[in-house]
């Protein structure tokens, strides 16, 4: 069964931006995984522009479902994961400014850094993904590193499903089913949403986890939380 993991990134951006507790994150959190999320995700910055490094202490005491923290493992970030010991770790490549995710790693050319990385994560008993794209030797070097799963970077997928929705999945077709031959699980996440997601699914059954964040508090603006939750589940195979 695929599981959703729902990003509150934006509902901190929305936040922060009046400053004080309005909308609250915990609340918003919460009602996320009674409205039927499996996961709640979360992407703290260096500058913490949305997700404050303390949201990610004070959603782990509430959190019930599945608790992942995506971002580059810098010191910082190491000593959070440390501390909050969350369910999964999704290690992303991000520069310091950058506006959203938008690559995956280059695996073997960081492979001492992240063998490092994953090897306190896995002692810290904490699930690990690597954030990548749908190179196939890339997927090799992110298996022979050890990690648990390996998250598919989807913006090219999104990018093209409205001119060709085949030939725009046929690659991470590929590059799930080379995944899962090496054996790591798989997720996928980045700007997947209701017009994409259900063909994505259907294409890739064994998916794991999406994360999905600012599409679906985009479309939770007009259809409401919970709606947009059910949704989103019902595009998932096996729901």
């Amino acid at each position: 069964m695929t599981q959703l993991s729902v990003n509150v990134n934006k509902i901190a951006t929305l936040r922060n931006a009046r400053g004080g507790n309005v909308p609250d994150l915990i609340k918003v959190a919460l009602d996320c995984e009674r409205f039927g999320a499996q996961g709640i995700t979360v992407h703290p910055r260096p500058d913490e522009r949305h997700i404050r490094y303390q949201d990610v202490r004070d959603l782990k005491r509430v959190v019930t479902t599945e608790f992942n923290i995506e971002g580059n493992p810098i010191p910082s970030f190491m000593d959070l994961a440390e501390e909050v010991r969350p369910h999964q770790v999704t290690l992303v490549p991000d520069a310091p400014d950058a506006l959203t995710s938008n690559a995956g790693w280059d695996v073997a050319r960081h492979r001492d850094f992240l063998t490092e990385i994953l090897g306190q994560l896995h002692a810290w008993g904490i699930r690990t993904s690597i954030f990548v794209g749908t190179d196939l030797k890339n997927l090799d070097a992110a298996a022979a590193l050890g990690t648990d799963r390996v998250e598919l970077y989807t913006e090219p997928y999104a990018s093209d499903y409205p001119a060709d929705r085949t030939k725009a999945v046929a690659p991470f077709v590929q590059a799930a089913e080379h995944a899962r031959s090496l054996g790591l699980a798989l997720n996928a996440g980045h700007d997947l949403s209701l017009e994409n997601l259900r063909f994505f699914s259907e294409s890739i059954p064994f998916l794991s986890e999406v994360s999905i964040g600012h599409a679906l508090i985009s479309d939770a603006l007009y259809l409401g939380l919970e709606e947009t939750i059910r949704r989103y589940r019902s595009c998932l195979v096996g729901k």
